[in-house]
């Protein structure tokens, strides 16, 4: 068969039928993926146990991603061997930008090295930008889990988030100059204009309003997130709160744009709400794909639990 043909395929010959000149490039060899999704927050993962890792995964993330000429999802997550844990994730925005941390991601991957018999279900490490994380996997059907998810412990200070221009320890309830001058749809969401930081292991603004609905996250979302406040960008969350025990979040993400949901965004959510005394210790967050439960308790360690399901396996040619 010739590379006209079948493009993806990693053997083939020229019209003479000896093998082409230039080298088989790791992005045209076809490769096993796998589409999951934790609260509707979908990635193309690689197994890298199994399967050559792609040479440039910041590149291939667009391209796989895309969904009208791609896999389609929110970016690419490789799950890797390491030396210090079950498995490794690296996780790639659509964008192509590499994050350092995915909540969602994670249990994802969690999930995926039980199912595929790597570890047995229970307490499962993942290595991560933000270092070793410890997941709990109970399985819920053949291809599903509920994952609890040891987030680590929130950074606070405006330097490790980072974010500039609010001092220097932390960033609670202060003015968001990325907001820029008022609009008629901080009327229309009952906005409060101001923005409680935190990183967990990535950057993220929080911010309250009375509807999230209301906000147009489209335009709203980008401004901020590429703000000078934020040198390293931001995930921008508005947040509605309904109980001490309850929130409704929409989230703009750092290099995907709106998404359906957000592990560490939610997390970063339940921390600024004890900050801010807006929520309690433990909150169940709504986002626009599912309920993502959290606790955290001043001092300590973020706990997020919730669901990680695969769609379908499938083989992408490259190219």
């Amino acid at each position: 068969m010739s590379g006209e043909e079948c493009p993806g395929l990693v053997e083939w010959s020229d019209d003479d039928g000896q093998a082409p000149d230039r080298p088989v490039r790791p992005e045209d060899r076809p490769m096993k993926i796998v589409k999951m999704h934790g609260a509707a927050n979908d990635y193309v993962y690689i197994d890298c146990f199994d399967e050559r890792p792609p040479g440039d995964p910041a590149a291939l993330a667009p391209v796989i991603a895309d969904r009208h000429t791609g896999v389609g999802g929110d970016g690419l997550v490789l799950v890797m061997p390491s030396g210090v844990a079950t498995a490794r994730m690296r996780m790639f925005n659509a964008d192509g930008s590499e994050s350092e941390m995915c909540g969602n991601g994670v249990r994802c991957c969690a999930h995926l090295v039980v199912a595929r018999g790597r570890a047995p279900a229970g307490p499962v490490t993942i290595e991560t930008g933000r270092g070793v994380l410890t997941l709990d996997v109970t399985p819920t059907g053949p291809r599903t889990s509920r994952v609890r998810v040891d987030m680590g412990e929130p950074l606070l200070e405006a330097a490790a988030i980072p974010v500039t221009g609010c001092g220097t320890g932390r960033v609670i309830d202060a003015p968001c100059a990325a907001l820029g001058g008022e609009e008629s749809w901080w009327r229309d969401c009952g906005l409060d204009p101001r923005m409680t930081c935190v990183s967990m292991g990535n950057p993220h603004a929080v911010l309250y309003c009375g509807d999230v609905d209301q906000v147009p996250l489209e335009t709203v979302g980008p401004r901020i997130e590429t703000h000078a406040s934020f040198p390293r960008r931001v995930n921008v969350h508005f947040v509605e709160v309904h109980s001490h025990e309850h929130v409704k979040m929409r989230t703009w993400e750092r290099g995907s744009g709106i998404t359906m949901a957000c592990g560490t965004g939610a997390s970063a959510v339940c921390v600024a709400g004890v900050l801010t005394g807006r929520t309690g210790g433990t909150i169940a967050a709504d986002l626009p794909g599912g309920r993502l439960d959290l606790a955290w308790e001043p001092g300590g360690h973020v706990f997020m639990t919730g669901p990680a399901e695969e769609v379908f396996e499938g083989t992408w040619w490259g190219g």
